[in-house]
């Protein structure tokens, strides 16, 4: 397990957030990038936290790097997709932003009953968790590569 840097290039870090956002680029500005980004993501606007989250893959779907698909875990049955791809959309169409989780590899079907929780919190309460989750992959990206 790889300690967490005292600093990451943007590059480096819109590896491990899947996408280059403001959020990176503040990020890759401080000392101690990874152990900085939940304080930094607390200044950030409601749009610029949408922004991070909608760079991630959506659940269930088509990750878009070799890293997301080995961490989105298992589970093809056609119902359980069938049942995310609806879930995720009835998220987006909620909250008007893509639904993170920390996955770490658990079963798809495990993740079902965590987005229908989920859908029932506010939005502010949903920005917040997205982005906490969106860190703590990020952080296991860094320490398991």
């Amino acid at each position: 397990m790889r300690e967490l840097p005292r600093q990451l290039t943007a590059e480096q870090l819109a590896e491990l957030f899947e996408g280059r956002t403001r959020f990176v680029e503040l990020l890759a500005a401080v000392e101690d990038p990874l152990g900085q980004a939940r304080t930094l993501a607390h200044e950030l606007t409601d749009a610029e936290k949408k922004d991070v989250l909608d760079t991630h893959p959506a659940i269930g779907a088509k990750a878009t790097s070799a890293r997301s698909a080995r961490e989105q875990g298992t589970d093809d049955d056609p119902a359980v997709l069938a049942e995310l791809a609806e879930l995720n959309r009835a998220y987006e169409e909620k909250f008007g932003f893509r639904f993170v989780v920390f996955v770490n590899r658990r079963p798809r079907r495990e993740i079902v009953p965590i987005l229908r929780e989920r859908l029932e919190r506010t939005r502010a309460e949903e920005l917040r968790t997205g982005v906490d989750e969106l860190i703590q992959i990020a952080v296991n990206r860094w320490a398991t590569t």
